[in-house]
């Protein structure tokens, strides 16, 4: 008999979201602010349950729904970035990189535990935020989860994070 392994995805027009961001690179270069269209893929494999699912593919599209629902239509902001400060004055956040600064209305701001606001973090970082909805679910873990996140058209990044 043949070896089976079992994954499903969910990709929908409605799992993108609209950010602003800007990233450090080459230790000493930060671009200028900016913002893209991104738009999210997930997959989870693993064994079925006594439903035959791997996940219920409604659940899995709520769950990452209401991450991208976070993301959108902010200015996201790493936390972790050893080149970015970023510090709450006021009612705004304010980012700085060397003597350039930035403030935005905090309300508008995502701050992210991330050290660069890079495609490939943000898949991490929704990647991470699934897996522990799929444990506040009860869920059994899955084989591995994967998050693609596209930042404009044939540009994307992936993580896998195997269990």
């Amino acid at each position: 008999m043949p070896a089976s392994r079992f994954k499903v995805r969910v990709t929908k027009d409605y799992l993108v979201f609209s950010s602003g961001h800007f990233i450090t690179f080459d230790g000493d270069h930060c671009e200028r602010i900016h913002g893209h269209n991104y738009r999210v893929a997930v997959e989870v494999d693993g064994e079925l349950d006594p439903n035959a699912y791997v996940v219920d593919f409604i659940a899995l599209r709520d769950m990452t729904r209401a991450i991208v629902d976070e993301l959108d239509h902010r200015m996201l902001l790493p936390d972790r970035s050893p080149l970015i400060a970023v510090e709450a004055v006021g009612p705004n956040t304010v980012a700085r990189f060397g003597d350039r600064f930035w403030s935005f209305p905090t309300d508008e701001c995502v701050i992210l535990p991330i050290d660069n606001t890079t495609a490939e973090r943000l898949a991490e970082y929704i990647a991470g935020r699934l897996l522990q909805a799929m444990r506040g679910k009860e869920w059994a873990d899955p084989r591995a989860v994967r998050v693609e996140v596209e930042e404009c058209f044939g540009q994307s990044a992936e993580i896998e994070l195997t269990l």
